[in-house]
């Protein structure tokens, strides 16, 4: 799924008050997260057989060195700094010739410093990255290096049938899920990876929800407007301030919604508004939402891995007023929530994962030019946790896209904070803290909103016609 202009690398930032000892934090890397997880010692080594996919194999060479980095920020080491040199790595491939991951700590970030990580999608989908980065923290300032961290699925030894089972079956158990788990919308990016002995079952069971492929397919291309067009290869970042997720949740309280209905709304009255600004058109536009089918319940698997699908979501940017915005987003979330769209497309990506790399590329590109923005929502920590005795103030993820798409709107829960990240294309949108700024405008427009609006909309909308039972 790489391009030279949009890399498949999930990146994300955490930021602290205090020093992060680099020693500390290189033990905790290597205990927690390079000794439990193989994927972090593993390179991707192409098949020279035609049609057969890729295989994980050790880095005789591996080093920590040559993933954990050290960077001192530019003066005046301020969110201006930290933008750009995030903006720039993101721009930079990942070695191949090594595991597919990097962490560099930030000097002279304030008083503080920052903690940047990369790692490609091929080693796992952004729920289990989350998880995974949670295992490296502590809840307390005293817990020691060699602390354990949760115990992963499949410590035991592995035979090669019981690994390409654990290959397989995803794949076919995204296909049959059923609406219970349709229910948690979260998770990111796009990589899926399954064997061609299953295709045939695989045909049976996307043909069952022929309706539901018919509709992923020909759902039209977005219009070309301000933040959609062909990307570049540089790229910028923005942030909002922290918002009060308390406050996030009394708004959807008070119009019986959700907190992603909420954030979604906000998100497009932040861009309606940036394109009114920029004097084109403001049609309404798909985004891509990742899908989670990962039960969180469940360990994280040592092979780690992407399990999620995608669905698009029409996103209101052409609808007036805070509240029609809200009330529209509340009711396309909950017709995806019914559907079988994500579990459907899960299995559409492991059958474009079969594909020679040609036809890859163009349906790739196809279902990419349907959207104009990924969408994503990973729930974080409650409590503060503290990295290499460090805590963390705030935690920042920008999920990555593909193919034509140019921007990623990516949110993150910690600590009741919620911070909204923007990842887009330096020629598109050169100047993405107006979107930011706008985002939490719109919020504050949403808490201003009184309760009583939604009993009065309610008043005026027709009966609903009792649902059927199938």
């Amino acid at each position: 799924m790489d391009r030279p202009t949009n890399l498949m690398v999930i990146n994300s930032v955490l930021l602290f008050d205090e020093q992060v000892d680099l020693n500390r934090l290189r033990r905790t890397v290597q205990r927690r997260l390079v000794d439990r997880y193989p994927r972090f010692r593993q390179c991707v080594v192409e098949s020279r057989v035609p049609l057969l996919p890729p295989s994980w194999e050790d880095d005789p060479e591996f080093s920590l060195e040559h993933h954990v980095h050290h960077r001192a920020l530019p003066a005046p080491g301020d969110d201006e700094a930290l933008r750009g040199l995030v903006g720039d790595l993101m721009a930079t491939p990942l070695d191949r010739s090594k595991p597919l991951w990097s962490l560099y700590l930030a000097e002279n970030y304030g008083g503080g410093c920052a903690v940047i990580t990369r790692m490609h999608h091929c080693i796992a989908d952004g729920i289990a990255l989350a998880r995974v980065m949670l295992s490296l923290t502590d809840t307390t300032r005293r817990a020691g290096i060699a602390g354990e961290a949760p115990p992963a699925e499949g410590d035991g030894k592995h035979d090669g049938g019981g690994l390409l089972r654990a290959a397989a079956a995803p794949l076919l158990g995204g296909v049959s899920l059923g609406r219970k788990t349709g229910r948690a919308l979260i998770g990111q990016g796009i990589d899926v990876a399954t064997h061609p002995r299953h295709a045939a079952e695989l045909a049976g069971a996307v043909a069952r929800d022929a309706s539901t492929v018919m509709k992923l397919v020909l759902t039209p291309s977005d219009q070309a407007s301000a933040i959609k067009g062909d990307p570049g290869v540089s790229r910028r970042v923005a942030w909002t301030d922290s918002l009060s997720l308390k406050l996030v949740k009394r708004i959807a309280h008070d119009h019986d919604a959700t907190v992603n209905d909420v954030l979604l709304a906000a998100v497009s009255g932040a861009l309606r508004r940036y394109l009114q600004r920029h004097g084109g058109p403001v049609p309404e536009i798909q985004a891509l939402v990742p899908f989670n089918l990962r039960p969180l319940d469940d360990p994280v698997p040592r092979e780690l891995g992407n399990r999620f699908g995608l669905v698009f979501l029409p996103l209101p940017v052409g609808t007036s007023g805070s509240y029609r915005r809200l009330l529209a987003v509340h009711q396309r979330m909950n017709a995806i929530k019914d559907s079988r769209e994500g579990p459907v497309s899960y299995g559409i990506l492991g059958a474009v994962g079969m594909t020679p790399v040609a036809v890859e590329k163009r349906i790739v590109d196809m279902l990419s030019g349907k959207s104009t923005a990924v969408m994503t929502n990973v729930p974080g920590p409650r409590k503060t946790v503290y990295l290499a005795g460090t805590p963390v103030r705030t935690v920042l993820v920008w999920a990555p896209t593909s193919g034509h798409v140019g921007m990623s709107v990516s949110i993150f829960s910690y600590r009741g904070e919620v911070t909204v990240g923007l990842m887009v294309d330096a020629k598109l949108v050169p100047d993405p803290n107006t979107i930011a700024e706008q985002l939490e405008r719109e919020l504050e427009a949403l808490a201003e909103i009184p309760a009583t609006a939604r009993k009065q909309v309610a008043a005026r909308r027709p009966p609903r016609a009792p649902r059927s039972v199938s």
